[in-house]
């Protein structure tokens, strides 16, 4: 009976959603909806007493299974999506060298907000006091360990040489099913290089250029209704997963952790400032700006994909924002893998921080802070890009600094908690960067 009941009542939320989109309301507005709802239906779900716990593990079966697929539907896309539309994005560009200017300017703005978020993130850590000291391990922690002793040795070779050319594609059919950490970057290249030969093509023989041309604004105009068609289902996604997040959320954890959670959310929202005074020194509105970008910020908050995000980054930067599909296409898959600023940015320079004074190291002192800052933006060149993003910047960034790496698992439950904030960060720094291409290139051209 309390199966039927929850699933009825979930029902109803989904009910709730599909009459405001018939009276309606912005896909921004059903979306902060859908977030709210979630929220507060898991909430409930969290303290239903023991009784009724396996009933509430069979619902959030099925609650993963709205949650879950949307985000695989999203998945399903990028791929395709990227490749159709860096195509069609470098073949309507006038010459080459413009598509270098665009990608310089995306690259060196993600790179630069990202400086500044290791920053913010040292700041803020030494300024609440952050300390590794008193951090319990118990059975996950120390499992968590074990595997990130594995997922070190993957890393510790990783050059920036091997870096760059893991963005060469050698097996584009490999790459388009995701199969290396790499591979949306891969995808994005493969799909430029076959924009130039269609620039070459277009120069010696325009009849088959024009017909070139065509036959790639006819393929990019599906994959987009079919971009559409799913994003339509992000508020449904977005309950979804927000159930999954509230139902799961530890309170004793949280509890034990609340300082560490109060100044990641505290560095998170100062970038967030940054972004903003970014748009201002631009000329652009914070408010419309971050207004446009809710429905993306809000996904990527819910689901903790960056890459899952792309869809929507291109479709809001496209549509909302009136980014040249290029620029649209160069800071959305960039930004998922380059200079994301809260996993690549803010948490490793955070751990460093909360771990140099345990060595004798004055975090604040500039020749361990400059140091620090140079290898997490430098760090922040793929390695984000990867599943656990920010693990994985951080066994880059920590050893760099002659750091031990067992503050990373010290933090496992709490680690979703903060993830959300984090990745909504990565992709607002990936529209900014889109923001700031838009800007400086219409600039130039005038």
């Amino acid at each position: 009976m309390t199966l039927t009941l929850l699933l009825v009542s979930f029902a109803s939320l989904f009910w709730g959603l599909a009459l405001l989109a018939r009276r309606g309301w912005s896909l921004s507005t059903r979306v902060l909806t859908g977030l709210m709802l979630g929220i507060g239906f898991g909430a409930i779900l969290n303290v239903l007493p023991e009784h009724v716990f396996e009933q509430r593990l069979e619902f959030l079966a099925w609650t993963r299974l709205i949650g879950d697929g949307y985000v695989s539907l999203l998945k399903l896309i990028v791929m395709p999506l990227i490749l159709v539309s860096m195509i069609a994005a470098v073949i309507r560009l006038d010459a080459v060298t413009t598509l270098g200017r665009l990608g310089g300017v995306v690259i060196a703005t993600l790179l630069g907000t990202t400086f500044l978020a290791a920053l913010l993130g040292a700041v803020v850590a030494n300024v609440f006091g952050l300390t590794v000291q008193g951090l319990v391990a118990g059975e996950a922690e120390l499992a968590r360990i074990d595997v990130l002793a594995d997922r070190q040795l993957v890393v510790q070779d990783l050059s920036l040489p091997l870096l760059l050319l893991s963005f060469i594609p050698s097996n584009i059919f490999a790459d388009l099913t995701g199969a290396r950490p790499t591979s949306v970057i891969a995808v994005a290249v493969f799909g430029i290089l076959l924009g130039i030969a269609g620039l070459y093509m277009r120069g010696e023989r325009a009849d088959i250029g024009r017909k070139l041309s065509d036959g790639v604004d006819v393929v990019q105009h599906w994959i987009m209704a079919l971009v559409q068609l799913v994003i339509g289902l992000t508020p449904y996604g977005v309950l979804a997963l927000m159930i999954q997040v509230s139902v799961n959320a530890d309170a004793a954890a949280v509890s034990n952790l609340f300082n560490f959670i109060i100044a990641s959310y505290s560095a998170i929202g100062l970038m967030f400032l940054v972004h903003a005074l970014v748009l201002v020194l631009i000329g652009r509105g914070p408010k419309r700006f971050f207004v446009a970008a809710w429905p993306a910020l809000s996904f990527a908050f819910a689901s903790r994909s960056s890459m899952a995000t792309i869809p929507l980054n291109v479709e809001i930067q496209s549509e909302r924002m009136g980014h040249s599909s290029a620029i649209a296409n160069l800071s959305a898959t960039f930004g998922a893998s380059i200079g994301q600023n809260g996993c690549a940015g803010i948490y490793p320079a955070m751990l460093a921080v909360m771990v140099a004074p345990t060595l004798g190291i004055d975090p604040m002192a500039v020749n361990f802070l400059m140091p620090l800052l140079l290898v997490t933006t430098l760090s922040s060149l793929g390695i984000a890009g990867v599943g656990g993003g920010a693990t994985f910047a951080a066994l880059v960034v920590l050893p760099a600094m002659g750091l031990p790496i067992t503050v990373v698992a010290l933090l496992i439950s709490i680690e979703p908690l903060i993830d959300m904030a984090r990745t909504a960060l990565n992709v607002s720094g990936a529209m900014i960067a889109g923001a700031v291409t838009h800007r400086l290139t219409a600039a130039k051209a005038g």
